[in-house]
């Protein structure tokens, strides 16, 4: 028969090694957690930045679409020539941009003249 105090060497050999790798499981095992949480906050984070994307974009739009309803409007008014003419001459401007103040205000003259003077 094997010496029974052998077998315990051997045995006492056997349990160290398992308590040693379970000893390392176990921190494994927290590793695991911490690199998860990390993932998470990761993820998280980064939902965080693409939706404060998402709500830039939308407010982009929104004043985009303010803006072509604003000029839509702003197209229907009806100036007249020799008013456009008049406020090229007298502020000596471009075109566009007489065309612009005045349909701004309306088609008033007297107004576009006020604003572009101040």
């Amino acid at each position: 028969m094997a010496d029974p105090e052998a077998v315990n060497g051997v045995e006492d050999a056997t349990d160290k090694k398992q308590k040693k790798s379970s000893k390392h499981d176990g921190g494994a095992a927290d590793l695991e957690r911490v690199t998860d949480y990390a993932e998470e906050k990761e993820i998280t984070s980064h939902n965080l930045c693409s939706n404060a994307a998402n709500l830039f974009e939308d407010k982009r739009n929104k004043e985009n679409e303010e803006k072509l309803a604003m000029e839509r409007e702003l197209q229907k008014v009806h100036v007249k020539k020799e008013d456009i003419e008049l406020i090229i001459r007298e502020m000596e401007i471009t075109r566009s941009k007489a065309e612009q103040t005045l349909r701004v205000h309306r088609g008033d003259v007297v107004a576009a003249l006020e604003a572009l003077t101040n």
